[in-house]
């Protein structure tokens, strides 16, 4: 317990000044998460006799994620992830063509799923971090995209412990037994209605305009325990307890991020919507 407690405090410290420094520390930050989670991925298929190129899959991982902060850098299209994930399915079926000895379809496809998920999640985390660079009254100095990040971690957090704690105490109906006993239904309403608590009082904080904060929390309690569903499957399916040990009395990065990976680009989305409504209500 000693253990997780100093990892995990050590591990919030590193988070609060990459997330405050933003940037190119962020961006590489997040890349590096992503590599991790591949390793992760490659190696938890490994027990299924599922091979996947690490090196060529962390390549397209890398390309998806910084494609955002490399477009702008270079004052490229911004939207250039959609080109960016053409190449890398045409290099995954090409592969699956040329090497089709040893690389199956079922190898490929699970690549694909791999590369994406990862990819694809902490390129929303980067795009909402450095993509909303805005300066609103009552955010303390933070851009837009930074407090929606916060907002994105705080509601992710407050789902997993919530939902927890409730269902601890509460629980009686499993939510989904098959693929994660400990989920109970009662839990995931004490997500819900924490989840909701939590990104209404940080939005206060902030100054946001409330009226839509709410669902935000909710949203995001909701895919959030999806996105851990998802995780326990594939866990389930390979057979492994966690997926690494990068942090200690924690697992890997794909027990970390797993919900994240599915609520931030909600909170990217929500994010570009939230923008329209300030304009509507003429708050900026």
């Amino acid at each position: 317990m000693g253990k997780r407690i100093v990892s995990g405090g050590i591990g919030m410290v590193l988070a609060f000044f990459i997330i405050m420094a933003g940037g190119v520390y962020f961006a590489f930050a997040a890349a590096v998460l992503a590599v991790i989670g591949w390793y992760e991925f490659v190696r938890a298929f490994s027990q299924k006799d599922i091979k996947l190129p690490f090196f060529g899959g962390a390549l397209s991982i890398l390309a998806l994620v910084l494609s955002y902060p490399l477009a702008s850098a270079f004052s490229l299209n911004a939207d250039i992830f959609r080109h960016v994930a053409t190449l890398v399915t045409a290099y995954v079926l090409i592969k699956m063509v040329v090497s089709h000895d040893h690389f199956a379809p079922t190898d490929a496809f699970t690549a694909l799923a791999g590369i994406f998920y990862l990819g694809g999640g902490f390129y929303y985390i980067v795009h909402l971090r450095l993509g909303f660079s805005m300066q609103l009254g009552g955010l303390h100095g933070l851009s837009l995209g930074c407090a929606f990040v916060w907002l994105a971690l705080a509601g992710t957090w407050a789902s997993d412990t919530f939902a927890y704690l409730a269902g601890s105490f509460l629980g009686k109906r499993k939510l989904c037994p098959e693929i994660s006993p400990k989920k109970t239904i009662e839990g995931l309403a004490g997500g819900i209605l924490g989840t909701v608590a939590t990104v209404w009082l940080l939005g206060i904080y902030f100054g946001l305009p409330q009226l839509p904060l709410p669902l935000l929390g909710a949203l995001i309690a909701i895919l959030g325990t999806f996105g851990d569903l998802v995780e326990s499957v594939i866990k389930r399916y390979t057979g492994i307890k966690d997926s690494g040990n990068l942090i200690p009395g924690h697992g890997g990065v794909l027990d970390r991020f797993d919900s994240l990976l599915f609520t931030a680009p909600l909170v990217y989305y929500f994010c570009l919507m939230y923008l329209v409504y300030l304009k509507h209500i003429n708050a900026i």
